[in-house]
């Protein structure tokens, strides 16, 4: 094994952890993407991507009955949060977060689209899985 000295900062990982269908599960991922990116010296960015990973998460665990996982990737300077769901039906569209701020729920997306630089969902159907993958990006720039 490497020493973390000689680690390449630069190059890319990935991470994937599979969660059974339990709000529990929303506080293990936070806890987990914390650890994760402070290991991989990316601290700045952990705020931002706890919140992102909480909301993708929690509405894969909220809105389908399967399992889920939280997927997290570093690749060129930017990092990837994402949540895979088995349910390929669309997420529903964000709405307007202004709109939202006393709303208990619907916020999920609408703090997504406003916090990521980028975002989006895809139907999956890869081994043997089917579901979606909503993630998205934040640039460490």
């Amino acid at each position: 094994m490497p020493e973390p000295e000689s680690v390449d900062p630069a190059a890319p990982w990935e991470y994937i952890l599979y969660i059974p269908n339990d709000l529990r599960a929303v506080t293990v991922c936070r806890r987990t993407l914390r650890l994760i990116l402070t290991m991989h010296g990316l601290i700045r960015l952990v705020d931002t991507a706890e919140l992102l990973a909480t909301e993708l998460v929690s509405n894969a665990v909220r809105h389908t009955k399967g399992p889920a996982a939280l997927r997290v990737r570093w690749a060129a300077g930017v990092l990837r949060v994402g949540a895979w769901d088995a349910d390929p039906g669309p997420p529903e569209p964000p709405g307007n977060l202004d709109a939202l701020t006393d709303s208990e729920e619907g916020r999920g997306l609408a703090l997504v689209r406003a916090c990521a630089d980028l975002w989006g969902w895809q139907p999956l159907a890869r081994g043997g899985n089917r579901g979606k993958y909503v993630w998205c990006d934040l640039v460490a720039a």
